[in-house]
């Protein structure tokens, strides 16, 4: 394998391989994030199987795999393209990490080996690999991030129902605060039954006492939630004003 500037790298020891090990990794991480559009473009089903190759440079690259028989470094899981559109975006993507985790792993025990690391070393190598996030971590964080950012974002206009879904594909109603977003690790819990949401269901949001209640616990349909400009939880419709 090559290091993505055309000449061949060879880690020797500890330190090089664990840079080696660190400028792969932020080229993968950067397909599976900032480049995901391109990335997710280049994983065509109706190609042959590739694979997602990341280099010290920090580049990454989809490519077909290594010709010859054994390669010349451990190869990153192949077809990674076949499973594109049978499964969710994210999850495709969160297989992907996995899958080159365990690949970089490889490669750098792989350079352990071939250039005699003994046990200290080798221990000295993966603890300091150990001290960054996995590929996975990250992109399931940056995932998060990314819904926090669709549920934090208000209304731009009054004129806009407030009476959204909480769901995938959908705007929020009204907005969660930061604290009730981290509460939980961002779940956030029905004021009428207490459970936690999941991403199919329809949700809804008191205007009043801002609390979140499935759709179903307090009887709102996604097309009656059309026609409410201002929606009270039944606990604050039944608040008598004060007189």
């Amino acid at each position: 394998m090559e290091g993505g500037g055309g000449t061949a790298y060879n880690p020797r020891t500890v330190e090089q391989v664990f840079r080696d090990y660190k400028g792969r990794r932020n080229g993968i991480i950067k397909a599976l994030t900032t480049d995901v559009e391109d990335f997710f473009q280049q994983c065509d089903p109706d190609k042959e199987n590739l694979c997602l190759y990341g280099f010290p440079s920090e580049q990454w690259e989809v490519n077909l795999p290594a010709e010859e028989v054994p390669p010349e470094l451990p190869e990153p899981a192949l077809g990674i393209n076949f499973a594109r559109d049978g499964m969710q975006e994210h999850d495709w993507l969160s297989l992907v990490a996995v899958h080159s985790d365990a690949w970089l792993l490889s490669v750098a025990f792989y350079f352990g080996a071939r250039f005699g690391f003994d046990r200290t070393d080798r221990k000295r190598l993966f603890n300091m690999i150990n001290e960054l996030p996995t590929i996975f971590e990250v992109v399931s964080e940056n995932a998060k991030k990314q819904t926090k950012e669709k549920l934090s974002v208000t209304n731009h206009s009054n004129n806009k129902s407030k009476s959204n879904t909480k769901g995938r594909g959908t705007e929020s109603h009204g907005r969660i605060d930061d604290e009730e977003l981290d509460e939980e690790h961002g779940d956030t819990l029905c004021g009428a039954c207490g459970e936690n949401y999941a991403s199919d269901e329809f949700w809804i949001c008191c205007d009043m006492c801002e609390r979140w209640f499935h759709g179903t616990c307090v009887k709102i349909t996604p097309a009656k939630a059309e026609h409410i400009k201002h929606y009270k939880c039944p606990t604050c419709s039944s608040k008598r004003p004060r007189p």
